[in-house]
C-alpha cells in the first residue's frame, strides 16, 4: 500500500489554555487518565514512557463490554510545540487494523479572553475512508474531554445548551445537567432562531452542542448526558424499570405535552382567542385530558416521589416543569388539588437544587 492509497484525518480544536498545559495532558499519566478516550469511557490503564522511542499503552473501558487497548511508540517530543506517536489497536476486531501515525501540533495565540492553544491533530495511514471516519468520531469526542480537562471552564467549554428559559423541555435538560453536576454554557435563543435551526431543522428547543457534536430532542440529550458523564444515573437500572421509564417518557412526549402545554398552558401564555384572550374552547377541551393524565401519574406515584424505582429518572425531569406551570393557572391548579401523590412528589422535586436553580422568569 502506498501513501496515496491511505486516508488521513485532520481535526483542529482551540482550547483556552497555554500549550504547556495541553502538551502535558498528552504525556503525563495522571492527566491522560482524565481525558483520553471517548465520552463515557474510563481510562483504567495509562502507561506512558514519554521519550523518543518510548512506548505507551492505554486501556479504555466502556460502561458495558470489553475494554479497548491502544499501544504505540513516540516518534517526536518537541515540548511544547509538537509530538507524534504511532497508533495500533491491540486485540479484537480493531486489532486487525494496520499501525497508523498521529501528529499533534500546538500553536499558542492571544485572544480577548487571554492565551489559547490551537490543537491540530493529524492521524495518518487509514486503509479506508470508513475507518478514518470512525476514528473522526472517536477523536472529536476525545478532544472534547481534553478541552474539559485543560480549560478552566471545565465542561462549560464544550457543552452548550440552546433554548428559551421558559421552555419546559429546556428546563428538563438544565435540571439534568445540574443533577449530573455539569457546568455548561447557556444560550437562551428562542425557537426558530439561527442558533437553534443550525442544529434542529424544525427550529425546536432545546438544541445541544458538545464540541462539534450536536443533538436535538430532549430525551436524546438527557440520555447522552447520562451515558457520557459520571454522577447519579438518570436512567433506571433494570430491564423492567427501564421499560417503565420508557413508558412514562413516551406518555409525556406523545400525549401529556400536547394537552398540558400546547393546548392548555400556551393558550394562557400566548393567547390566540378573540380580543387577545385565551381560547376557551381549546382550554376546555384540554382540561379533561389533563385530568385523566394526572390521575394516571397520581396512581403511578403511590407513596413514592419518583415514577420508577427509588431514584430520579428521565420522566421525572420531563414532568416537573410542566407540573410547575400547571400550578399557576386556575383549571389545572384545581385539578392538582385532587392529586395528592402528584402534589407531594412535585413538592419533593421542587426542593432539589436542580429545580430551584433553573426557575424560569415569570410574567
Amino acid at each position: 500500500m502506498t501513501a496515496r492509497d491511505t486516508f488521513d484525518l485532520t481535526i483542529v480544536r482551540t482550547i483556552r489554555a497555554p500549550r504547556e498545559k495541553v502538551f502535558d495532558a498528552f504525556i503525563k499519566p495522571d492527566l491522560a487518565r482524565k481525558w483520553f478516550g471517548i465520552r463515557g469511557f474510563t481510562i483504567t490503564r495509562a502507561d506512558i514512557d514519554a521519550r523518543v522511542g518510548g512506548r505507551y499503552r492505554m486501556t479504555m473501558q466502556p460502561r458495558n463490554g470489553e475494554p479497548y487497548n491502544v499501544i504505540g511508540e513516540y516518534r517526536e517530543l518537541a515540548s511544547p510545540e509538537r509530538l507524534s506517536f504511532t497508533w495500533k489497536w491491540e486485540g479484537g476486531s480493531m486489532g486487525e487494523l494496520p499501525e497508523t501515525t498521529v501528529m499533534v501540533t500546538l500553536k499558542e495565540q492571544r485572544a480577548d479572553h487571554g492565551i489559547e492553544t490551537v490543537v491540530t491533530l493529524l492521524h495518518s495511514g487509514f486503509p479506508t475512508a470508513p475507518v478514518r471516519d470512525g476514528h473522526a468520531v472517536g477523536w472529536n469526542s476525545t478532544l472534547n474531554r481534553l478541552v474539559d480537562a485543560t480549560d478552566a471552564r471545565g465542561t462549560a467549554a464544550s457543552l452548550t445548551l440552546i433554548g428559551s428559559q421558559r421552555s419546559s423541555y429546556v428546563r428538563s435538560v438544565r435540571m439534568a445537567m445540574v443533577e449530573k453536576g455539569l457546568a455548561y454554557t447557556y444560550d437562551p435563543s428562542t425557537p426558530h432562531s439561527e442558533p437553534v435551526t443550525a442544529i434542529c431543522p424544525f427550529g425546536r428547543v432545546p438544541a445541544f452542542r458538545d464540541g462539534d457534536f450536536t443533538l436535538y430532542e430532549t430525551s436524546a440529550i438527557i440520555r447522552y448526558l447520562d451515558e457520557s458523564f459520571d454522577g447519579p444515573s438518570l436512567v433506571a437500572g433494570t430491564t423492567e424499570k427501564r421499560a417503565m421509564m420508557e413508558q412514562w417518557t413516551s406518555l409525556y412526549n406523545s400525549h401529556c405535552y400536547d394537552a398540558m402545554v400546547r393546548r392548555y398552558l400556551l393558550q394562557y401564555i400566548f393567547p390566540k382567542g378573540a380580543d387577545g384572550k385565551p381560547d376557551r374552547k381549546t382550554i376546555d377541551g384540554a382540561v379533561p385530558d389533563i385530568e385523566k393524565q394526572l390521575g394516571v401519574f397520581d396512581r403511578a406515584y403511590g407513596d413514592r416521589n419518583v415514577l420508577v424505582g427509588d431514584t430520579l429518572t428521565l420522566p421525572d425531569l420531563l414532568l416537573a416543569p410542566a407540573i410547575f406551570y400547571l400550578g399557576l393557572f386556575p383549571e389545572s391548579k384545581a385539578l392538582l388539588a385532587k392529586m395528592p401523590n402528584v402534589t407531594r412528589a412535585h413538592a419533593w422535586i421542587a426542593q432539589r437544587e436542580s429545580f430551584k436553580t433553573t426557575m424560569p422568569p415569570l410574567g
